[in-house]
């Protein structure tokens, strides 16, 4: 249950919280961008949401929880790669005021993220393990009979 539930945690970050955060003037509706900035920024979000939806079948409908983390991980994990390379292409998280969402000085996108790409790591490794021991057990059996 608990690697469901960090899934599902993972999705509402990237599927949820990130659209409400930037369907608004300092994003999606902000006039200083470009329109053609504005769109991929849509359809980034209209992407992300759509794999979040797929994540939760694969995980809650399919039991695909390897499957639905490594996709979690992918764009959670690509934040932080954009994030880490901001300086070579120009990008920022401060918005045209100057102002950053930041918590304990950090910021917030790289704070959730970064909780959720590692719990999802653990989610990976625990279930790659099991899947391991599954393979040992039945390997053994095989062999035993």
């Amino acid at each position: 249950m608990f690697p469901k539930l960090i899934i599902t945690f993972g999705v509402i970050l990237y599927a949820i919280v990130v659209p409400i955060l930037e369907i608004n003037a300092t994003h999606v509706f902000n006039l200083d961008w470009t329109p053609h900035v504005r769109i991929h920024e849509v359809w980034q979000l209209l992407t992300n949401s759509s794999l979040g939806i797929l994540c939760l079948w694969l995980t809650w409908n399919q039991g695909k929880l390897i499957l639905s983390a490594v996709v979690s991980l992918m764009i959670t994990g690509g934040f932080l790669v954009a994030f880490t390379l901001q300086d070579t292409y120009g990008g920022s998280m401060q918005h045209l005021d100057g102002s950053e969402k930041t918590l304990f000085g950090f910021n917030l996108g790289v704070v959730g993220f970064g909780l959720v790409a590692t719990l999802l790591s653990v989610v990976l490794f625990l279930e790659c393990r099991k899947l391991r021991s599954c393979a040992l057990d039945l390997e053994y059996r095989a062999q035993k009979y």
